[in-house]
């Protein structure tokens, strides 16, 4: 993994570096370099160049990109400089569905330093600071998402759905899609594909899940360490919309497409574990049970639990899933959505879980519109925080919070989720954190494109609110 560098010279590949990474990828058939910066909202950015150009590229001297024209960061002008981009070399995927192009993720920088707009590099320097105070942070990532196709009217449908529509004929009681064989079956000309790609990555992928949702579907691989897993999130991105596009589908990673659908996340899996002691686990042990050290990281999680929700769960959409029950839900009325700010064993109605199966945080308000590299950065600088200064979480909920009153939540102290986008974002002002992670640069960049999505979507007049009033008042 390559460290975070306070300057331009300091990031650049040795030549022998160079040499040995472009004869891998001259031996694997590569003509077409796609270095990418990743942009304020996780998105990849690139400017194509042939294999001729790949010294140059390692060296800083190839495409140089106006960030601030293009990406919500209007903190310099016309009149700046631009931004130039180092290749990670440690960060290089070739493209399994067209062998002749390789993305290697990169990190922006700006009149010799870091620039402060760029995510990765933010990522980075948390790792940094982590491992000057003795730890190394790991994560894995449960990315969920709904394969959909367009139809013969040109509409977006489910791409594996084979009921008839409301009113058109008979449809199951209660949600069948869940676990279901013969969906898993269905899905498998798709999935076969991607499984087939994954372990040839090397990724270690254990399993496919048919999700609760119609076409929703859950990928899950082996966590590893926090950069390459925010690089492999936004790979996976790119390699499901490819491979969707062969079989005449679409991939939308929008937590909550259409009413009544459960929602699709990305539950984050972190855990911790010292430098000296590498291979162990900080947060347990099966002959141990859970550490203190894990209790204490939850209690830095839940102390800053709304800014971090701001960026995992970064869009309007986002919190129409973070609700207990849905009227005319299929498949029943609960979500299993995390819907306060706790902490339990098992518990899945709760923000952050301590799994059964695994010694690890899980945080399940989370999801795939996330910028993964400011998530996993404000997660281990929140649960550094908790462990540095032995914050109490207080007991573990280990009671069904769908099922509790807001009176027992206040007599708890339990507090609720950000119940909208504002909410969060508003919190994310406020927090020390926050600005720390992102640098007040970012933050407040950050937060001026989400009040902005706020604003506009609170303008909007929807198809409910005229179904609601129009004819009532």
């Amino acid at each position: 993994m390559t460290k975070y560098v306070e300057t331009f010279a300091e990031a650049l590949p040795s030549k022998e570096r160079i040499a040995e990474v472009r004869k891998e990828l001259e031996d694997a058939g590569v003509k077409y370099v796609l270095s990418s910066w990743i942009d304020l909202f996780g998105i990849p950015k690139t400017k194509p160049v042939p294999m001729s150009d790949f010294d140059e590229l390692c060296m800083g001297k190839g495409p140089q990109f106006a960030v601030h024209s293009i990406s919500y960061v209007p903190e310099l002008t016309p009149a700046d400089s631009d931004q130039v981009m180092v290749p990670d070399l440690d960060a290089v995927y070739i493209c399994p569905w067209d062998n002749s192009m390789a993305i290697i993720f990169a990190d922006l920088f700006w009149e010799d330093k870091p620039y402060n707009v760029c995510p990765r590099q933010a990522l980075k320097r948390m790792i940094k600071e982590a491992e000057d105070a003795g730890y190394v942070g790991y994560a894995g990532i449960e990315p969920e998402f709904i394969a959909m196709r367009y139809d013969e009217n040109g509409q977006p449908v489910k791409a594996i759905d084979d009921d008839p529509e409301v009113g058109q004929g008979i449809r199951p009681r209660r949600q069948a899609f869940g676990y279901d064989v013969e969906y898993s079956i269905d899905s498998m000309p798709f999935f076969k594909d991607m499984i087939d790609i994954l372990e040839e990555l090397g990724w270690n992928l254990h399993d496919v899940v048919a999700e609760g949702a119609y076409s929703q579907f859950e990928l899950d691989f082996h966590y590893t360490d926090l950069l390459e897993m925010a690089d492999r999130l936004v790979f996976l991105r790119i390699l499901l919309k490819e491979v969707a596009k062969e079989h005449d589908m679409f991939i939308t990673f929008m937590p909550k497409p259409t009413t009544g659908d459960w929602r699709s996340g990305a539950h984050i899996n972190f855990s911790l574990q010292a430098i000296d002691k590498p291979g162990e686990n900080l947060f347990g042990s099966k002959t141990d049970g859970w550490s203190d050290a894990s209790r204490h990281a939850v209690g830095g999680l839940m102390a800053h639990a709304e800014a971090i929700t701001a960026i995992t769960c970064p869009t309007v959409n986002s919190y129409n899933g973070l609700v207990p029950r849905v009227g005319g839900f299929e498949g029943g009325t609960v979500t299993w959505a995390p819907t306060n700010i706790a902490y339990g064993f098992n518990n899945r109605s709760a923000q952050f879980r301590l799994p059964q199966s695994r010694y690890c945080i899980e945080n399940r308000a989370a999801d795939m519109c996330m910028n993964v590299y400011l998530a996993l950065g404000i997660t281990l600088g929140a649960a550094l925080k908790g462990i540095e200064n032995k914050m109490d979480p207080g007991p573990a909920t280990d009671r069904d919070l769908y099922a509790m009153s807001d009176e027992e939540f206040k007599e708890l102290g339990i507090r609720r989720l950000p119940r909208n986008l504002m909410m969060a974002t508003e919190a994310l002002r406020h927090d020390d954190l926050a600005e720390h992670v992102m640098g007040p640069v970012m933050r407040n960049s950050y937060l001026a494109y989400k009040v902005d999505e706020w604003e506009r979507y609170h303008q909007t007049v929807t198809d409910w609110e005229v179904a609601e009033y129009l004819r009532l008042y």
